[in-house]
């Protein structure tokens, strides 16, 4: 139950915008050929946006066993182009607002959240958001 009212204040103020935002970028990397590796990981940490609580990240080899192409060392290069075009400023907006929430004791798990979204935004090829 404290989940479920956690992940609705989340949604009110501001996880309905960040999910949309990075919903927004998928669709806009989705439409590039290039930026088509990426789109997948920014529809991943956009349902990890909207609904963040009862939810971790970890890295896909956990979940499935076995490395793939995306936890592996193209994973690893797609993730250093990530981080060199947009994963820096976009964990960076995220630690910015870890910091303004963090600053009321409410805000305090909502902070959490964000520094979950930031550490994604670093690199988020070969993860995976899974229920905890």
């Amino acid at each position: 139950m404290i989940r479920f009212i956690l992940n609705v204040l989340w949604l009110i103020f501001g996880g309905l915008l960040t999910g949309l935002g990075w919903l927004l970028a998928g669709v806009i990397l989705a439409i590039t050929i290039v930026g088509l590796p990426y789109a997948g990981a920014a529809w991943r940490i956009a349902g990890f946006a909207f609904w963040p609580f009862g939810k971790e990240i970890v890295s896909r080899q956990i979940v499935t066993g076995q490395e793939d192409i995306g936890t592996g060392p193209i994973g690893a290069l797609l993730n250093v182009i990530w981080f060199l075009l947009a994963g820096w400023w976009l964990a960076l907006s995220h630690l910015l607002v870890a910091v303004a929430e963090a600053i009321t004791i409410i805000g305090i798990p909502f902070a959490i959240k964000d520094l979950q979204l930031a550490r994604i935004a670093l690199a988020p090829i070969g993860v995976a958001v899974v229920k905890r």
